[in-house]
């Protein structure tokens, strides 16, 4: 199950660009706009983890911060503080009423979702899987392996991360330009032609015989993972053979 964290914040586009990169990494995101209704839906739901703006409408994330200090139900809540003001007493201030950690806009992105990763690790462990899967596709970050009803299929570096992005976000369409940020980085140069060249690959790779395409093509859109196909109960044979298959060393391209 992955780990599902609300955003509390104001200003629309920071709202979008961090959703954005953190369902990227896999995680569920819930964003909300303003403190007051963030106090209400917090007490509906209890997230994995809070990233909390200091200046909002209707209830400030400072004081947001000390009542759920305040309260049984959030008081060891992961709080990750995300504001402007960037002064020694503020940050102190902050991090006295209850925040855990503390970010100061403009921030880097992956630092960002670097400290999102520790506060999430020192709190819930399990919610990082190192296993994502899918249908009968298993992918093991740590052991950089992915296997088929058992079978263990050999990836290149990309096409391993590509098959990674969108285990990730089963369903989710992604556009070419969303698979380069995602795949590539944003400061290496590729055309958007590549990204159908492995993903070609990549099907190529994981498809055998009449095994059926768990990469969905969306005309005029992108490419996502076939809900219905992640959602699909593999053959208890499959599983089986996938913890008695013997591992292989990956290949490089």
């Amino acid at each position: 199950m992955n780990a599902r964290i609300a955003v509390v914040e104001d200003e629309e586009a920071l709202s979008v660009i961090l959703r954005y990169n953190l369902e990227a990494e896999g995680y569920a995101v819930d964003t909300i706009m303003r403190g007051d209704e963030a106090e209400i839906r917090l007490k509906e739901e209890v997230p994995d983890l809070l990233i909390l703006d200091w200046m909002l409408p209707g209830l400030s994330g400072v004081e947001l911060c000390r009542r759920l200090r305040a309260r049984p139900e959030t008081e060891r809540l992961p709080i990750l503080m995300l504001t402007a003001r960037g002064e020694e007493s503020e940050r102190v201030r902050g991090l006295s009423v209850g925040a855990d950690d503390y970010v100061v806009k403009p921030f880097s992105t992956p630092e960002l979702l670097a400290r999102v990763r520790a506060m999430l690790r020192r709190a819930n462990p399990q919610k990082l899987s190192a296993v994502l899967s899918a249908g009968d596709i298993d992918l093991d970050r740590e052991t950089h392996r992915v296997r088929r009803a058992g079978r263990e299929i050999k990836l290149g570096p990309t096409e391993f991360k590509l098959m990674e992005f969108f285990l990730q976000a089963p369903g989710r369409v992604f556009s070419r330009e969303q698979l380069l940020d995602g795949v590539w980085g944003r400061d290496i140069y590729v055309d958007e032609r590549t990204v159908d060249v492995h993903v070609g690959r990549l099907r190529k790779a994981i498809n055998r015989g009449r095994q059926r395409d768990p990469i969905r093509t969306v005309r005029g859109a992108g490419y996502a993972l076939d809900e219905q196909f992640a959602a699909s109960v593999p053959a208890k044979a499959g599983r089986a053979s996938a913890a008695a298959a013997t591992p292989a060393p990956a290949r490089d391209i």
